[in-house]
């Protein structure tokens, strides 16, 4: 047997050995724990909800300076920085249709 292949021979033996050990490694981790059969459906909080209502607002009203705030914090949130308490609102806005202009109220 010549020099170089004794070398490839144990070259060849080491990385079975590293290959094997992995294998037992692998086979000796604990099985992951089972999922609950549950869905996992996340409380719906204030966030969500004035999500929800600065969507249903029309374009007229988009420069709402209370709706800006609560994209800003959802875009924060998103993002991965701290949350901070939202500030109140007194009322909702009602979204204007488009009967209503066309008759002339406000």
């Amino acid at each position: 047997m010549d020099r170089s292949d004794f070398w490839r021979a144990v070259a060849m033996v080491a990385l079975m050995a590293v290959f094997m050990a992995t294998l037992s490694f692998i086979h000796r981790r604990p099985a992951p724990q089972p999922m609950s059969e549950t869905p996992v459906v996340p409380a719906p909080n204030d966030l969500s909800a004035e999500l929800r209502r600065c969507r249903a607002l029309g374009p007229e009203d988009a420069e709402d300076p209370h709706c800006r705030a609560v994209w800003e914090e959802n875009r924060a949130r998103f993002f991965g920085r701290p949350a901070r308490p939202l500030l109140p609102q007194a009322a909702p806005a009602a979204p204007r249709t488009a009967n209503a202009k066309e008759r002339g109220e406000r």
